[in-house]
């Protein structure tokens, strides 16, 4: 595979910071209105076969936006600085970062940052496709390995809802080796862990990582990936598109250099915590299995995929899917600002549910007749 190949597509990041390995394939048609959309996902299509159009933002959310950021700013920071101090110990000084794009691809860059600050070390970082119900793309990893040692990849996610990327990682690297890849690590690092199923983590609180809040413009101007059969051959990394006609809008760099000035000053507090989290235990408890399958029978719901646990799911609910409701933990209200803009704009019911780990669940509509 040349040079030239391996770049894949050309996000609005800078290409020092991450390697995109997905086809660009920002010259089709891909995007469907959400109600369509839903309504093949629901019938058995894969949503990775298709694109949500993308949420354009008004001016009161985008302040809001500005608002949740500045707030967060150093939390996150910190939480960045914990996960990343985990993964360089966990690979001797030296993780090949492999981002699960999208969500995972600014958090990827943020450790790289925190590792470059801290320990004056430049990692390399690949931003890859993973497809609830299709796996990984293993065209993605044997690039990665043919110049890795596959024993330091360590792969990188935004946040946990109730396990099902993990549950998909271990499953598609179990597939990679028994096709005769490389072993390749299970650690999943996260910013925030609240189902409890990383290995790797800032917090296990249910804590908003402000990259959730907005979809391409936070994200290198990046669609959500693609793997569609008739686009993507075999031999093709998976497909994204770039939407370049939302530069004006393009928050990506903004996100990362607010977070990223916080560093200085939230070194105390990661030193402080970090070795302490490394050395408890820290294997998966998937404990939101058993909130998710609650709410799934309290709610009469056909499908546990349309229970979506944690403050980053429920925005993504919001911004792409058809919610039905939103669950929010009482106590947590002030925190959800955005969620509750969000839901009000779309008109949907915000419920008080105490009883849950998380901070807020969103709810997708059933529809009838789909498949359960």
């Amino acid at each position: 595979m040349t040079a030239a190949h391996l770049e894949g597509l050309r996000s609005s990041y800078d290409p020092a910071e991450v390697t995109f390995l997905l086809t660009d394939l920002s010259s089709v048609r891909l995007e469907l209105d959400l109600a369509e959309r839903e309504a093949r996902i629901q019938a058995g299509r894969n949503y990775a076969e298709m694109l949500p159009v993308e949420y354009r933002p008004d001016q009161a959310y985008l302040e809001l936006f500005e608002s949740v950021l500045a707030d967060s700013a150093a939390e996150i920071a910190e939480h960045v600085g914990v996960v990343t101090e985990m993964a360089l110990a966990a690979r001797g000084g030296r993780p090949v970062l492999v981002s699960l794009a999208r969500a995972g691809t600014p958090v990827g860059i943020l450790m790289r940052r925190w590792a470059q600050r801290a320990h004056g070390v430049a990692l390399p970082h690949y931003s890859v496709s993973i497809v609830r119900g299709r796996g990984i793309d293993t065209v993605a990893l044997d690039a990665v390995v043919a110049r890795h040692d596959p024993e330091d990849v360590v792969f990188v996610d935004g946040w946990t809802g109730k396990g099902a990327i993990v549950t998909e990682l271990h499953s598609a690297l179990d597939a990679y080796e028994a096709d005769g890849g490389p072993r390749l690590p299970r650690d999943l690092a996260v910013v925030a862990d609240p189902g409890h199923c990383a290995t790797l983590y800032g917090t296990r609180e249910d804590v908003l990582v402000p990259s959730a809040c907005l979809n391409a413009t936070v994200c290198g101007l990046v669609s959500r990936t693609v793997l569609n059969d008739e686009l993507i051959g075999p031999g093709m990394f998976h497909g994204a598109k770039v939407y370049r006609e939302l530069a004006d809008e393009d928050r990506s760099a903004h996100f990362l250099d607010t977070v990223s000035r916080r560093f200085d000053e939230v070194t105390p507090a990661v030193q402080a915590r970090w070795r302490a989290e490394y050395a408890a235990d820290r294997a998966p408890t998937f404990l939101g299995l058993d909130v998710v399958r609650r709410l799934q029978a309290e709610f009469g719901l056909p499908s546990w995929h349309l229970v979506k646990p944690s403050v980053g799911e429920t925005t993504r609910v919001l911004l792409r899917r058809l919610p039905w409701q939103v669950l929010v933990r009482p106590d947590r209200r002030d925190a959800l600002r955005h969620v509750l803009l969000l839901a009000e704009a779309r008109g949907v019911p915000v419920v008080d549910h105490p009883d849950m780990p998380y901070s807020c669940v969103g709810l997708v509509q059933p529809l009838a007749g789909a498949d359960s």
